[in-house]
């Protein structure tokens, strides 16, 4: 990229460089310190971007820590369709609704949140493409070094309080299996997106109830995703 003179990078970063946070809501002053395979891969790749500005300063990046990224284009065209076991919720809960599982197994019922179950910040995918173009925007600063914004809603939504507004959106029954917590999973995570909306002028427009109307009108257009049934 230098040799062709392009300096200018947004890079795709993760909410799970804030590792297990003590407190919410996370700023992007929270200490880093990732738990699990995927989080040490964006923070180590934040740390070379840190080190490419600072051995050459006329490099701009912009590192957004996406929180949750769920939902689908409202056409019902363009969605999410993980090739095999999916990583996130949302596509665990879309394929139970359209019967390609018989149940969504949820981990860990026993945290301190409302319902037990771990909380986390859920943003529009929507919302998140703006993000990226508020960032392209703000690349065109001339005091942009090397900054780190959060893009989440600041709202923290519990695994059943997701599957009830899921339920709703569908109006299927999800069936659900308690399981045992897994290693690695934070109890409650969610953003501060105060810096964002400072500086980027942006913040998130669609809640939970878009989120899951905009996933279902594409589960139901597409329920074997891109491909068909085997």
């Amino acid at each position: 990229m230098a040799a062709y003179g392009c300096k200018n990078l947004v890079f795709s970063s993760s909410a799970t460089v804030y590792g297990w946070p003590k407190e919410v809501s996370c700023t992007e002053e929270f200490p880093l310190a990732a738990v699990n395979p995927y989080g040490r891969t964006k923070l180590f790749i934040e740390e070379i971007c840190r080190d490419i500005h600072r051995s050459d300063p006329e490099w701009k990046i912009i590192l957004l820590r996406y929180f949750n990224p769920v939902g689908a284009h409202p056409s019902g065209h363009i969605g999410e369709d993980p090739r095999d076991i999916p990583n996130n919720l949302m596509p665990f809960v879309q394929q139970v609704a359209v019967g390609r599982r018989p149940a969504l197994t949820v981990f860990g019922n026993d945290y301190s949140t409302k319902d037990g179950t771990g909380v986390r910040d859920y943003i529009h995918v929507l919302d998140l493409a703006d993000g990226h173009i508020a960032a392209l925007r703000k690349l065109s600063d001339p005091n942009i070094g090397c900054e780190v914004y959060n893009l989440g809603t600041g709202k923290g939504t519990s695994v059943l309080e997701m599957v009830a507004a899921f339920e709703k959106a569908s109006g299927k029954k999800i069936p659900i299996v308690m399981a045992g917590r897994r290693p690695g999973d934070a109890e409650i995570v969610y953003a501060s997106t105060e810096k964002a909306e400072r500086e980027l002028n942006w913040r998130a427009k669609y809640g939970i109830e878009e989120m899951c109307r905009d996933q279902w009108n594409w589960a139901s257009k597409n329920p074997y995703g891109y491909g068909s049934p085997e």
